[in-house]
């Protein structure tokens, strides 16, 4: 029982790139959505889905399965990325969706709601549209500045070696 409510709860290490960007879209609509109409009860659909993907990735996000299933493997082949700094930046988008639920239900400030909502909506549409992740660069800022162990992303010094190498020349 330990054993399976750990593999549910698990958050997949690389992740697929392409999918993720097709679940920020997915984010970028349902924020739109939830400006233009005024209709606070999306926030909830909304956190549930941060929350959700923060703790199993996509595997209790009805998102991040679409996304996972059947939109991604239609668009490109899989992408690998390191887990981690998405994990990280689904935990931003928890701050700001949540921040929004909260200034909606619980404050009354729906004009306050919707302002980070919008913020939420402008990172979203960056890493779904050009593929950055605001939340990867804070992690990267944060390893950086070794408030996260470097330790946590081992694939992040992969990943960025990689770029290097990709810039590069051959035979540089």
């Amino acid at each position: 029982m330990q054993a399976r409510l750990r593999s549910v709860l698990a958050f997949p290490d690389p992740v697929n790139e392409v999918a993720a960007r097709v679940v920020a879209g997915g984010v970028v609509l349902l924020c739109v959505a939830t400006i233009v109409t005024g209709w606070g009860w999306l926030l909830i659909a909304l956190t549930y889905g941060f929350w959700a993907r923060v703790a199993s990735g996509p595997t209790l996000s009805p998102l991040g399965q679409l996304a996972v299933k059947v939109v991604a493997p239609r668009i490109a082949p899989a992408k690998p990325v390191a887990g981690p700094p998405k994990r990280f930046a689904q935990g931003v988008g928890v701050a700001f969706s949540t921040t929004a639920l909260v200034l909606w239900f619980g404050a009354g400030l729906h004009t306050a709601a919707l302002v980070v909502t919008g913020m939420l909506m402008g990172a979203a549409f960056l890493e779904s549209a050009f593929a950055l992740c605001l939340g990867c660069r804070g992690f990267a800022l944060l390893v950086k500045a070794g408030v996260i162990p470097e330790e946590t992303c081992a694939a992040c010094a992969d990943v960025a070696l990689h770029h290097r190498e990709r810039r590069q020349p051959a035979g540089a």
